[in-house]
């Protein structure tokens, strides 16, 4: 990649001095993860999407990554932090409390570190693919070398 294609996570997981590949697909029409992945020619099972919520009672947030072609289960994921319920943040509230647009949010580099959570499904690979935060751009990154980044546990939450 040439150096101004650099995103902040792919200077972030240098800083950390974490192996990871890098991917553009900005140049192509795909819209969503599962034709991203297609169009890359990736396991969709291995290509995960970042979703962010906000608990019930508390009003914290929370980072959920799954895979792109499943759906976030609300009650499992609430369990997962402890909530009673918890909702998707509000598209207008994403941009403010992460610094990430719709379509390029990662779980490394958000403005605050939130309590993240992986599905249990990522334990099947070697490594994942991720958004690096920015539409057109993903890492793929080991889940081992990720801990060295952020923080983050694993459940059954799709």
């Amino acid at each position: 990649m040439k150096k101004e294609e650099k995103t902040n996570v792919m200077r972030i997981l240098e800083q950390k001095k974490v192996a990871y590949r890098s991917y553009c697909y900005a140049d192509t029409d795909a819209v969503g993860g599962v034709d991203v992945a297609r169009v890359l020619g990736q396991n969709p099972k291995q290509v995960f999407k970042t979703l962010v919520t906000t608990g019930g009672k508390t009003g914290k947030n929370f980072v959920f990554v799954i895979p792109v072609e499943a759906e976030l289960d609300l009650k499992k994921a609430a369990k997962a932090v402890l909530e009673k319920s918890i909702e998707m943040i509000k598209q207008k509230d994403l941009l403010p409390t992460t610094g990430y647009i719709h379509g390029g949010c990662s779980p490394i580099g958000m403005k605050k570190l939130f309590e993240t959570v992986i599905d249990e499904t990522a334990l099947n690979f070697d490594t994942i693919i991720f958004s690096a935060g920015k539409v057109g751009y993903q890492v793929e990154v080991s889940l081992s070398d990720l801990k060295k980044v952020i923080p983050y546990k694993t459940a059954d939450i799709i």
